[in-house]
């Protein structure tokens, strides 16, 4: 009943994904989820870690792009630094934004990834759109007012997932 919120893979952090697991399974570009899976969704600036992961994609040729639901201003201040695409109003979990940034892209199904920390949005929406997902561990244990609803509901299908999947659990990258 639940396996449309099954992650292809659980990790920790957002950091811990490197180019080599990435490439190693044949991926050549990520969409990501913004708030609390790039940046904490009260603090848009960033960290220097999150600048690092960045540039570490970008100089192994692998495009990040934001696929959020928020709006164009809100990724705009967000990312405005961090020099990425993105595609506001994703409309997760329906599958619009991730088909939008996969056309966008111009890759295969297998070609691509979803990271985000909402099995609700994120990895609904990938597994919607036909592709990985990778869930990972809030950035900050607060949410927005809109969130904490996803989070109620989320708990009991991640129960129901863990006891369901004995593979199921939390890793320090995807390989």
């Amino acid at each position: 009943m639940f396996s449309n919120y099954k992650p292809t893979w659980m990790v920790e952090a957002i950091y811990q994904i490197t180019p080599a697991q990435l490439k190693n399974l044949g991926i050549k570009a990520v969409l990501t989820d913004l708030d609390n899976t790039l940046i904490a969704w009260n603090n848009p600036d960033g960290t220097e870690e999150l600048l690092n992961w960045i540039l570490e994609m970008k100089n192994a040729g692998i495009p990040v792009v934001v696929v959020s639901n928020n709006n164009s201003k809100r990724i705009e201040r967000a990312i405005e630094k961090f020099d990425l695409l993105y595609i506001a109003r994703a409309m997760k979990p329906f599958a619009v934004g991730i088909n939008q940034a996969k056309k966008k892209l111009n890759l295969a199904d297998e070609e691509l990834v979803m990271i985000g920390d909402q099995i609700m949005t994120d990895i609904r929406g990938a597994n919607r759109a036909g592709i990985r997902s990778i869930l990972v561990k809030p950035i900050i244990e607060t949410d927005s007012w809109k969130t904490q609803i996803n989070r109620f509901f989320e708990k009991r299908i991640m129960a129901h997932l863990l006891v369901n999947n004995p593979d199921m659990g939390w890793r320090g990258g995807i390989e």
